[in-house]
């Protein structure tokens, strides 16, 4: 049975990249026929994160229509397959996220579990990842302000009619300025 999860956040820099990458290993590991999609086109991580960022295709390549999607498609570790974003501005100038929606459903026939690492904050090409999955997973830092733009993120997903399945809160412990845990219940 397919299931496409969006990971995403309010604010950039809580993790969710890296939760998305082993998640997805995690899976595989698991023999899940897993895909982990970099859908954040402006700020993309993903390929740095697992050593692709010299690949031929990305995702900027498909969604400049210069490239299908099966040639974005890369073996990651323990067999996770990976559509990384390019790491380049004119490659992200010439990316039109519009496009991103079809690449998504081109994807679902291929795999039991599609991880798709969306832009944090709320923007166009942020819309897209929490209207096609089947439930969305938030992922918050204990600060103010990553919960904050958390929830902003938990009331668009459901304006779109898309579903949190549940937030993970990642990096807690390691700072004196962070929430006690009675304010992040």
């Amino acid at each position: 049975m397919f299931r496409a999860y969006t990971i995403t956040s309010g604010k950039g820099g809580v993790g969710k990249t890296t939760l998305t990458v082993n998640l997805g290993i995690s899976l595989a590991l698991l023999d899940r026929e897993t895909y982990i999609l970099d859908a954040d086109i402006g700020m993309a991580n993903m390929a740095l994160i697992l050593g692709m960022d010299q690949v031929p295709v990305t995702l900027h390549e498909v969604l400049a229509g210069k490239a299908d999607i099966e040639d974005a498609i890369y073996e990651g570790p323990a067999g996770v397959k990976v559509v990384p974003s390019g790491i380049s501005l004119q490659g992200f100038q010439q990316a039109d996220p519009d496009k991103l929606r079809d690449v998504m459903h081109k994807l679902v026939d291929r795999c039991e579990y599609l991880l798709i690492d969306a832009p944090s904050g709320i923007s166009k090409e942020g819309v897209v990842p929490l209207s096609v999955a089947d439930q969305v997973i938030l992922v918050v830092n204990p600060e103010l302000a990553s919960m904050a733009d958390a929830l902003k993120t938990k009331i668009l997903c459901e304006v779109m009619g898309g579903s949190v399945y549940g937030a993970i809160l990642n990096r807690a412990g390691q700072e004196h300025t962070e929430l006690r845990s009675q304010s992040v219940e």
